[in-house]
Order: C-alpha cells, then structure tokens, then sequence
C-alpha cells in the first residue's frame, strides 16, 4: 500500500524552515509519510500581500523575539545555530538548484547542506562558489547543476512554484498541506504528518 503524501512548502531563505527542512525527512520517514518537497520564494509572496518584508523584520519586537525562540528550538533538536549576521540571506540560486533537484535523490541533502551553512555557519550561500563548494561535498557534479539551474526553463520553474503557492493561499514558510489542508509553521510538522496518515487508505 503507497504512503500516504504530504507536500512540504519552504523557502532557503526563511529561519523557521530552517527547522522543518532538518528534521523533516526523519519524522516522515518514522510516521511512514512521503515527501514532496516543494521549494519557493517567500519574498514575492510578501509583496503580493503588501508587506515590506517578514514580519519580525519589519517589527523589531517580534524580531528580537523570534532570535531567541530560534535559539531554543535548535537547541531543543539538536540542530546547529549560529545567528546570522545578514538576514534575510538570499538565496536563490540554491532556490534555483532545489527546484531542478525536486526529484533527486540528493534534493533534501542539498537543503539541509545549505540551510545549515546559512543558520549553522553564518555563511554565504547565494553565489557561485558557495553552491560549487556545497555541491563538490555532496559529491555532486557542480558545474552541469549550476549551468542547469540558470538555464531559463528552470528559472521559469521557480517562478511557477513562486505563484502556486500564492495561488494556494501560502503565506509564510514553512507550510504543509495534506491534500488541501495548510499547516502553517515548523510546530506543525507532527499535526501535518499525523493528518496525512489519518488521511491514508486502510
């Protein structure tokens, strides 16, 4: 009997995916769920709602907040943090590499490689020599990826994902949906999973 689905909506860019993206794979693979993982831009989707940017960056408040909760939360999984000193990051050239990998076997490493030099590292991630040094250590041919990733069809891909998950009524990252049920937020990875499996044919 197939698993039953859940698609995994995050941006490389955003803190809070940062969470869902390292420990997703695991929580699926223990609630026996199948993931489709589907990378976009936020920052369009900011626009398109009329915001200037995320919220606890616009707010100054809720961002002295959310630097703190991040530090608990990757201390509560073990996950490594150091805050960064640019934020948000661009990324979207790795963006860009995700969406040609979506079906790659090497697609969720490549997302926790770079998330974690983004919030583990404090480094950059956007340029050509950061994405062919993470590439090389995944063992990956860099040079063919990254001519790939810039080609046209693929940038046309992001822009697509970019606008479906307007479409979808996306508002922030990470976002789950099991079917067409949102979860919203890296606290609800285990309400998604548990969704999903309740959803799955017995």
């Amino acid at each position: 009997m197939p698993s039953p689905d859940l698609e995994f909506w995050f941006d490389l860019a955003s803190n809070y995916s940062y969470l869902s993206v390292m420990r997703i794979e695991a929580a699926a693979q223990h609630a026996d769920v199948s993931v489709q993982w589907r990378p976009f831009l936020i920052g369009p989707v900011f626009e398109a709602l009329g915001w200037e940017g995320p919220p606890f960056v616009v707010q100054k408040e809720k961002g002295a907040y959310v630097w703190r909760d991040m530090l608990r939360q990757c201390r509560k999984y073990g996950i490594p943090w150091q805050q960064p000193t640019v934020f948000p990051r661009r990324a979207v050239l790795p963006t860009r590499i995700a969406v040609l990998g979506a079906d790659e076997p090497w697609m969720p490493a490549w997302c926790r490689a770079i998330m974690t030099r983004n919030y583990g590292e404090d480094r950059e991630v956007d340029t050509p020599d950061a994405v062919i040094e993470v590439l090389e250590q995944l063992g990956l041919p860099a040079q063919r990826i990254v001519e790939d990733a810039l080609a046209e069809p693929n940038r046309q891909r992001l822009r697509d994902a970019t606008r479906e998950a307007r479409e979808r009524g996306i508002f922030g990252a990470p976002t789950f949906f099991v079917d067409n049920e949102m979860f919203w937020g890296n606290d609800r990875l285990e309400d998604a999973l548990e969704a999903a499996c309740a959803r799955a044919p017995r």
